[in-house]
């Protein structure tokens, strides 16, 4: 008996709960991480065909009944718009055929992945290969040397969001998870928007100027930082506003566990399962990436979706902050004093 109620004393059921949510937090992670990315294959990959007359037509349909549907083809006018399309991120590869010759020429662009352009070379090589023909690979998009396997986007937005969701952290565990009033709201939201600043600026200097390892405008990269800083922070102080201290761990299952694996760093979108391909778009940490990458390698192009993204998640994060803290405020003049242990 001694035993069991040292037990209780130590573990409270509030702890019992939370220790819970860890595990299942844990387990989450494993299942989130290695489902999105322990066998990567190409699916439908956005890919252009250039050829003349009906040649273009039955490359397409050839390259359409590829066993498991790794290329999605669509007959394009001519070369400069498959570059376009390339650019504008559109396609991630085109084949250009040249019935004169022998050889056809692969446009691809690693500063969108390079495991994607690499696969998509693969494929294209043991397409051409039985009929006699060769490939020759052109990169119109290159990553940087520096840039190992264009995963440099993806590692500068995953650092990004960790500062968004640990600033908003900080401030719940400093002062109280669920604040107090609307004013001490608009503190807290002036403080992360600073702080985005600083570590957007930040972040878009090491990888620019101290490393080399994305080209690209450091102010554009700067404003992006900024607003994925912002926009998972934002969502973080309106999660635990909503639920207190467990709107950590929310955040950590959205950004980390569902946001991460699906955000194409690693591997590309065309490259994950169609539940992580599906969400990645939609999440900060895909978003950013997406536009990390069109920003570097792309030439700003097809940005203005990802922005959005990030700009909903923002304004979600900071109405519900301060919705949920005018909504305290009265409960405790209703009540006659503070709400809650953690009131601030």
């Amino acid at each position: 008996m001694k035993l069991a109620a040292e037990v209780r004393n130590a573990v409270t059921p509030r702890a019992a709960l939370l220790v819970v949510g860890v595990l299942a937090l844990q387990l989450l992670f494993i299942a989130s991480y290695v489902g999105a990315l322990h066998d990567p294959k190409p699916k439908d990959v956005p890919f252009g065909v250039v050829a003349p007359g009906a040649a273009a037509a039955q490359a397409a349909d050839r390259l359409a009944g590829l066993p498991g549907d790794p290329l999605d083809p669509r007959v394009l006018a001519g070369p400069e718009e498959a570059r376009r399309q390339i650019m504008d991120r559109e396609i991630d590869g085109a084949l250009i055929i040249d019935p004169r010759g022998t050889t056809d020429t692969l446009l691809v662009a690693s500063g969108g992945g390079t495991v994607l352009a690499n696969a998509l070379e693969t494929i294209i090589t043991a397409v051409e290969r039985p009929q006699g023909r060769t490939v020759r690979t052109v990169d119109v998009a290159p990553a940087s040397p520096q840039d190992f396997d264009g995963l440099s986007a993806f590692y500068l937005v995953v650092g990004w969001c960790v500062g968004g969701y640990l600033l908003a952290s900080i401030l719940a565990i400093s002062a109280g998870s669920r604040p107090a009033n609307p004013q001490r709201a608009v503190i807290r939201l002036v403080v992360l928007a600073l702080s985005a600043l600083l570590g957007g600026l930040g972040g878009a200097v090491i990888v620019g100027p101290v490393l080399g390892a994305l080209p690209g405008s450091v102010v554009a990269l700067w404003g992006l930082g900024t607003l994925v800083v912002f926009s998972v922070g934002a969502v973080t102080l309106a999660l635990q506003a909503l639920t207190g201290i467990v709107g950590i761990g929310l955040a950590v299952l959205l950004i980390v566990i569902a946001g991460n694996p699906s955000a194409g760093g690693a591997f590309p979108a065309p490259m994950l399962p169609d539940f992580w391909r599906a969400i990645g778009p939609a999440l900060p940490p895909g978003a950013g990436t997406w536009a990390a990458r069109s920003i570097a390698y792309f030439k700003g192009n097809a940005l203005s979706g990802a922005m959005q993204v990030l700009a909903i998640w923002a304004v979600i994060g900071t109405v519900v902050t301060l919705v949920m803290s005018a909504a305290r405020r009265r409960a405790v003049r209703e009540d006659g004093g503070p709400v809650g242990a953690d009131a601030s």
